[in-house]
């Protein structure tokens, strides 16, 4: 059926409107703890994810996501970087959208439409988080610990989605440089990567990400200034070539 509303006669009050639009934050990280051994080894790498505790109602003393209402003069994502700030502390991210959850009943308060934002940052981003406003305490878990906890409201499904989400970005976009020092053996490309995606495996590697047409020169090898490999034994009792990420963004296609 038409509506017959037009500028002379349109009311926004025939209509009902949610009790509320907040955005929801999911914020992982990559943590790096170095091995406290003789042997020479990579460093123990754990995807995190940010939680706070909530500090009223509903779901008082839960953990949670980050997140709030959105004040009627800016966007949704401006009010998610102000309640990123507000609720931990944490400035100066960059979130991307990605999914909007609106499910009849997922929010006692009334009917709440929630949009939810992501990012995978580096853990220094984080290191001055703080509880604030109506957050009681805000830590980084472990993602696996967090989805087996009893999240408030539906986050553990935002939660799950929001994982999905950036497993796909570690395998599409070289996001992984951001967790990796200039120069880096393709032993820490490689952990990094199942970091956050555990079941990624590939043999070839190596070759795959230096030879094949659709990633070639997404990586390069470092050069010593006589022209000659570069290589590192920090992490290893063997010398191992060192590359580093170009500016190539690769474009990927399932026909090609």
């Amino acid at each position: 059926m038409e509506s017959s509303d037009n500028a002379s006669n349109y009311s926004a009050s025939k209509y009902r409107t949610p009790d509320g639009a907040p955005s929801d934050i999911v914020i992982f990280s990559i943590t790096s703890t170095e091995k406290n051994t003789m042997k020479k080894a990579l460093p123990i790498r754990e995807l995190q994810i940010l939680l706070i505790q909530r500090k009223g109602w509903p779901y008082a003393g839960q953990w949670a996501l980050p997140g709030g209402f959105c004040n009627e003069s800016e966007s949704m994502y401006d009010c998610a970087l102000r309640e990123l700030q507000e609720e931990t502390g944490v400035t100066d991210v960059h979130m991307e959208y990605f999914n909007v959850y609106s499910k009849p009943g997922r929010d006692p308060r009334g009917w709440i439409i929630s949009h939810a934002f992501f990012a995978l940052v580096h853990e220094k981003w984080l290191a001055n988080r703080r509880a604030d406003d109506d957050a009681a305490d805000v830590r980084l878990f472990p993602v696996e610990e967090a989805l087996q906890m009893d999240l408030a409201f539906d986050h553990r499904e935002i939660v799950t989605d929001a994982l999905g989400k950036i497993r796909e970005k570690m395998l599409t976009t070289t996001i992984a440089k951001e967790f990796l020092p200039e120069e880096f053996t393709i032993s820490e490309l490689y952990q990094v990567i199942q970091t956050v995606v555990p079941d990624f495996e590939e043999r070839n590697f190596i070759r795959k990400i230096t030879s094949t047409q659709s990633r070639k020169g997404i990586i390069e090898e470092v050069l010593d200034r006589s022209g000659q490999p570069k290589q590192s034994n920090r992490y290893s009792q063997r010398a191992a070539q060192l590359y580093r990420f170009t500016d190539l963004t690769p474009q990927l296609s399932i026909y090609s």
